[in-house]
């Protein structure tokens, strides 16, 4: 569960975000501006960064009106086995995913992540859960971020390999999982693929 402090200050730089869109008149721009400054100072406080790290990661501000990124991962499953990759950014392993595209669904949006990290085809073929990042036992992250998990079926027999963004691709046990990139993944999404497939309700799970 997300640290309080940080939901209020992520929740003032939306309201700054939106109002610094919107707002025309000089002295309420001013405002908003005082309050984007004050919430990136909180973020930079709580993450030990420099605010400008805290500027950079927020690239689109301001937004016409500040919304939740969408984040979507997808889950192959053999058998007793989960395809994991491992991140060139951390060295560290994730189901493979990243940030829905504009101009593509939800699940064309998986079906090309896994390519391009993974370089198997699949497609898409349910929808397994959707969690609110900050209500779950991520890493903490000054973003705000909507979570699709789709389960996904193999359409060919090929090896995994990684892509550009990754530098290792593979099937692994749920028992015996390599460290996990927690930003972008937790044992719970995996476990939870496993039991969508396998259990008698095939209920979404949602925040």
């Amino acid at each position: 569960m997300e640290d309080q402090w940080l939901a209020w200050a992520k929740r003032l730089q939306s309201i700054a975000s939106t109002g610094l869109h919107f707002s025309e008149e000089q002295y309420d721009r001013e405002r908003y501006a005082e309050v984007a400054a004050i919430a990136n100072a909180m973020l930079a406080r709580l993450g030990n960064v420099p605010v400008e790290r805290i500027q950079g990661l927020i690239s689109d501000f301001p937004q016409d009106y500040a919304t939740p990124k969408i984040d979507v991962r997808g889950a192959v499953l053999e058998e007793d086995k989960v395809l994991l990759v491992r991140e060139a950014s951390d060295g560290l392993w994730t189901l493979p995913g990243g940030y829905a595209d504009v101009g593509l669904s939800a699940g064309e949006n998986v079906v090309k992540e896994i390519w391009e990290e993974a370089t198997l085809k699949v497609r898409a073929s349910a929808l397994y859960a959707v969690h609110h990042k900050a209500k779950h036992a991520y890493d903490p992250d000054v973003r705000d971020f909507y979570k699709l998990f789709f389960l996904c079926e193999r359409l060919d027999d090929a090896s995994p390999a990684p892509g550009p963004e990754t530098v290792d691709a593979g099937f692994f046990s749920p028992d015996a999982l390599p460290p996990l990139s927690r930003g972008r993944v937790v044992e719970r999404d995996i476990l939870a693929a496993f039991a969508f497939r396998d259990g008698p309700d095939r209920s979404v799970q949602f925040d």
